[in-house]
């Protein structure tokens, strides 16, 4: 029996729309994460690039459980001395929403060109609108939906 790699011409990718109203920041993240890679699929191959397309909505309505909003901390560093800067997960709720869910799942991801490739198809609005009507997104199959 042979095994069969899948050529990268024969993907199909598909769109799908997750809403953040009341999910847990972590689980959201995970499914996320799992429909980038494609290991929902029978073909899932590791070094291959099979994942679909996600559109996440109401990302500032994400919950965390815990006293993660205060306890939290993300750093970024410019470089140079006394640009170290730190940000609670609180602040970064109320000023930019859509960077704690990219962070989440960037951290899902490989770290290398392959996790770079996949991270460009996860797509993160603040609202219920968003601008990829044209390709049909769909909400996740419950067969797909983790606890």
């Amino acid at each position: 029996m042979k095994t069969v790699v899948p050529k990268k011409d024969s993907v199909e990718r598909s769109w799908y729309i997750l809403d953040g109203n009341d999910q847990v920041l972590g689980r959201l993240a995970t499914q996320a994460a799992v429909l980038l890679r494609g290991k929902h699929k029978p073909a899932y191959t590791p070094h291959l690039d099979l994942g679909d397309h996600v559109v996440i909505i109401n990302a500032e309505k994400v919950k965390v459980t815990g006293n993660k909003t205060d306890q939290k901390i993300y750093t970024r560093y410019s470089g140079y001395p006394g640009g170290l800067k730190k940000q609670s997960l609180q602040e970064m709720l109320n000023k930019h929403p859509e960077r704690v869910l990219t962070h989440a799942v960037k951290g899902m991801l490989p770290k290398n060109r392959l996790g770079r490739k996949m991270i460009k198809k996860l797509k993160i609005y603040t609202g219920p609108e968003h601008p990829h009507q044209a390709q049909k997104p769909v909400e996740l199959p419950e067969h797909l939906r983790r606890a």
